[in-house]
């Protein structure tokens, strides 16, 4: 007897279901594109219970055929597509022919729907994905679909659905990328007989962003519009000022072709812009439309049709990277209104002379005597140019003699240096030379350094993050805490919530000490010691998305994920100014460290070049070049 047979109808269609319809927000995804695809220019979606006991959907569409709504419930049913051929130009939301069916067999389903030329409509019942009834009824232009009782004859699934507060909340933020996307549609959400998301349908998406967010984020939005001719790529939307930011990015929707997409390089590409701006963690709201052609792209990889496979994904990072970061500069340049926390703190000096071979007779710059006691009229170090010397004496002096005393000063201090690296390279032999001479900062994020041989530029923000990350790696019993004067209390989703649950113990030995206060609520207690504390809950949010994107969760790597995420907090960021002693500290504790050539996240810290690196650079001959 055989063994093999296939499957009926009925068990494929619930089959598909796990695949299509994941949850109750899956449904409303997929009814919601059919009404788009449909012509709509008005759609009502309607919930309760979480979208678990009542979804209703209904639009003002073409509306379809007794034939029409007879064959849509039938598995791979479509007017999307008729061949393989047309996958590579489809331009419609939906086209798999799916949707349909696998909801009718999961639920109990009823669709109603009339063209504007027929006279009755059409319903159509389905319960559980037995025999359909089909029957003429009165109705609107247009479809309306009502799905009740989800997973109701399928209780394992429904068991692994979330809160009905949870549930909603998926739904609701679908609907809102799908309102984003078409601003021409009017779109109206309503749960549990409360209207929450109503859009006007006029076409403007900046009023679509209002109505969703809120006038005072509407005005923090910044315009993009991007056109790269040669990649055929164009990029419209918003993004908001550095002054706006979020914990996640719930607040960020990417819409390709017409499409919302989930897509990893598009979101990396807006994290680095505003990381290089912003010392502090955080994500902008953004509503990026992206338009390329239609044969670069392939929607057919996933059966949710949230992902989408590019061509050449490096050049949709470079497009998006540089239309924001254009965005960024332009409205930098214009408004006063971006945060401060983007602008270039105001230069300073701080009191701390390098004293590396300074002549024991040399002259100390005085205090001007016309000042107040704690200030100085120019900084108390040493001057390094003519001009200089000038300016901080604070009166005459005799140019040439300035140039002099500061050539001899220089010449002395580095044949004193060199005398000092050559002993110590001599007496270790290490790969990275000994002592190195800080000279400054470079857009007070690189700093510049030498030795007697080489030059060194280090990038600050990730040589503190692998000395801190080193640091907090050999505390194995766990992390010093210190207590919050006031408790927080932070809010998490539900996913975020249950990282926070099995990672208790990870947390605890990070430093963060969490007691839950309410449903999905915490109080934080204690925090890091090395970890300012207002930075606490967004070191713990950004530690939690660590987690998230781990593939292999061991306990190795979940602790290792913290701490690379508590150093790159920690640590000095692009943009602070450093003192001379500082930048010493830094580059010494640096050089101490078992890998000081990367960061825990892999990026480089030091480039260095040597006498032959540079001669090449200059093309100098005479160096076996």
């Amino acid at each position: 007897m055989t063994q093999i047979h296939v499957l009926d109808d009925t068990t494929i269609n619930k089959i598909a279901a796990g695949e299509v319809v994941e949850r109750p927000a899956s449904v409303v995804k997929e009814l919601v594109e059919n009404a788009m695809d449909a012509g709509a220019t008005a759609i009502e979606v309607e919930i309760m219970g979480g979208g678990v006991s009542f979804i209703r959907v209904t639009d003002n569409g073409r509306g379809m055929t007794r034939e029409d709504a007879q064959t849509a419930i039938l598995r791979h049913a479509t007017s999307k597509i008729s061949s393989v051929s047309d996958l590579q130009t489809v331009a419609t939301l939906g086209f798999r022919g799916e949707a349909l069916p696998t909801i009718a067999s999961v639920s109990r389903f009823s669709l109603l729907t009339r063209r504007a030329s027929d006279d009755l409509g059409t319903r159509v019942d389905i319960l559980g994905g037995k025999t359909p009834e089909i029957e003429d009824a009165g109705c609107e232009i247009g479809t309306s679909v009502r799905v009740e009782e989800l997973f109701f004859n399928t209780p394992a699934r429904k068991k692994f659905l979330k809160t009905n507060t949870t549930e909603a909340g998926k739904i609701s933020d679908y609907v809102i990328r799908l309102a984003l996307s078409r601003p021409d549609i009017a779109f109206r959400f309503i749960n549990n007989n409360r209207l929450t998301i109503m859009t006007a349908g006029d076409d403007s998406l900046r009023r679509a962003i209002e109505s969703i967010y809120g006038g005072d984020t509407a005005g923090a939005l910044i315009p993009l519009d991007f056109h790269d001719e040669e990649a055929e790529i164009r990029i419209t939307g918003y993004i908001s000022k550095p002054s706006v930011i979020r914990s996640s990015r719930a607040w960020q929707t990417y819409i390709v072709n017409g499409r919302t997409i989930q897509n990893r390089a598009i979101a990396k590409a807006i994290d680095n812009v505003y990381r290089a701006l912003v010392p502090k963690m955080g994500f902008p709201l953004a509503v990026l439309r992206i338009e390329v052609p239609q044969r670069t792209i392939d929607v057919n990889v996933h059966p949710q049709k949230t992902e989408m496979k590019f061509e050449d994904e490096g050049r949709i990072f470079k497009a998006v990277y540089k239309s924001v970061l254009d965005a960024i500069r332009g409205a930098a340049g214009e408004s006063t209104a971006i945060a401060s926390s983007v602008e270039k703190p105001k230069f300073h000096y701080e009191a701390v002379p390098l004293n590396v071979g300074v002549p024991a007779d040399a002259t100390p710059y005085t205090r001007n005597a016309a000042a107040p006691a704690n200030t100085y009229a120019m900084p108390p170090v040493r001057p390094q140019t003519v001009h200089e010397a000038v300016q901080w004496r604070g009166q005459s002096v005799d140019l040439r003699a300035a140039q002099d005393r500061a050539a001899a000063v220089r010449s002395e201090e580095r044949a004193a240096f060199s005398a000092a690296v050559s002993h110590t390279n001599e007496e270790q032999g290490t790969e990275m030379e000994g002592n190195l001479l800080p000279i400054g900062q470079v857009d007070l994020t690189y700093i510049i350094a030498q030795s007697a041989q080489s030059l060194y530029i280090v990038d600050q923000h990730a040589a503190h993050e692998r000395i801190l990350f080193d640091r907090f790696s050999a505390q194995a019993d766990g992390i010093p805490s210190q207590q919050m004067l006031v408790h927080a209390i932070l809010s998490f989703d539900a996913r975020e919530a249950q990282y926070i649950e099995e990672n208790a113990e990870l947390f605890d030995r990070l430093g963060f000490h969490l007691e839950p206060a309410g449903e999905r609520e915490y109080r934080l207690t204690e925090a890091p010691a090395d970890i300012p504390t207002d930075e606490a809950e967004d070191t713990i949010r950004e530690i939690l998305m660590s987690l998230g994107d781990l593939h292999a969760a061991t306990p190795a790597n979940l602790r290792q994920a913290g701490l690379a995420t508590m150093a790159c907090r920690a640590a000095i960021k692009a943009g602070e100014e450093l003192s001379v002693r500082q930048m010493e500290i830094l580059l010494d504790e640096l050089r101490a460290t078992p890998f000081p050539f990367t960061c825990p996240h892999g990026r480089p810290t030091i480039l260095r070049f040597d006498t032959h690196d540079l001669a090449k650079m200059f093309k100098r001959t005479g160096f076996n070049l």
